[in-house]
């Protein structure tokens, strides 16, 4: 860890809370987790097949995650020496690139979609809308389930898709950047538990619970904050008790801890019983005492709640340029 590399954490954040994942540039250049999602398809389509018993699949996806991670590494550490070299320019690039890997503004727009959905076209255009973002039925989903659905997605998301990068970018650098998005790409497309992925995905699945166990902690007391900023004492008190007290009733190790923090800083419940490709999935209701019907409103509160959540993390990645500055 460096100065520069808080520094350049803090202008990342600001850019990617600016400017997003603009169509305009995507739909001329291929996102880079998109090149890391293109990677894995081609393993998983060389290796994860045959009649190979379960412990054979498992060593060949143990030998995929491992690979792909050090072919990831390996080109963080050659950006980080031309990036290096470049100077000026060179911090300027790497800002650029870790934003890319951050999620803050589209994460927020493409969950207020759904609330816009719901206001203009009703129940269809809120399933519309939550289908972007959430692995479950829409069509099993009600108006309040589709609002629970959005904000679920935006807490856990917020958790990996934000909290995680920033995280492993300040211990690692690019080199850890990229490893922590090219396993969370592995565990998105091959890390289910599906016949197919069961065993293959196994090491992928593993890996990223254990490199979001940090990150899911540290959502919390970023949840809590923003809610403190938007809601007051009270509600950031609530984040931290519900998520302390309800994140086991979550079926991920990792997606507990922010789903609770969020439902106790806008006091609904969360999660409960869901379906997936037809099957349905048990679980209890995180925050059980809270409100039990979520609606459009409640979207545009824990968005609120999120880009404070978001502004914490910046401010307290200034805050750690300090030291490096005093001492």
């Amino acid at each position: 860890m460096s100065a520069e590399i808080f520094l350049i954490l803090v202008v990342a954040l600001l850019i990617d809370r600016l400017v997003g994942d603009p169509d305009w540039l995507w739909d001329r250049l291929t996102h880079p987790v998109v090149l890391f999602g293109k990677a894995i398809g081609v393993f998983d389509e060389a290796l994860n097949r045959g009649g190979s018993g379960g412990g054979w699949l498992k060593m060949r996806g143990v030998a995929t995650i491992l690979i792909l991670l050090a072919a990831s590494i390996l080109l963080g550490v050659v950006l980080n020496r031309l990036f290096d070299v470049l100077g000026a320019i060179g911090f300027i690039l790497e800002a650029m690139t870790v934003a890319v890997f951050l999620a803050q503004k589209s994460l927020g727009d493409h969950v207020l979609r759904v609330a816009d959905g719901l206001r203009s076209d009703g129940l269809a255009g809120g399933r519309e809308a939550v289908s972007m973002i959430v692995g479950r039925d829409p069509k099993t989903l009600d108006e309040p389930g589709v609002c629970r659905a959005a904000i679920e997605s935006l807490a856990e998301n917020f958790s990996d898709g934000v909290v995680a990068p920033a995280l492993w970018y300040a211990i690692a650098g690019l080199p850890g950047l990229f490893a922590y998005k090219m396993l969370n790409t592995a565990d998105s497309m091959i890390g289910h538990k599906s016949p197919k992925y069961l065993h293959f995905g196994w090491a992928s699945a593993r890996l990223d619970d254990l490199t979001n166990l940090p990150a899911a902690r540290l959502s919390v007391f970023l949840i809590a904050a923003g809610a403190h900023f938007k809601r007051g004492a009270e509600a950031a008190k609530a984040a931290v008790e519900v998520a302390k007290r309800d994140h086991g009733f979550h079926r991920s190790p990792n997606s507990g801890w922010p789903e609770a923090a969020m439902a106790g800083a806008l006091d609904i419940q969360l999660a409960g019983p869901r379906v997936y490709g037809g099957v349905t999935v048990e679980e209890p209701m995180i925050n059980g005492s809270g409100r039990s019907v979520a609606t459009a409103d409640d979207i545009d509160a824990a968005v609120a709640v999120f880009y404070r959540a978001c502004t914490a993390l910046a401010l307290a990645s200034a805050v750690l340029i300090l030291p490096f500055l005093l001492f």
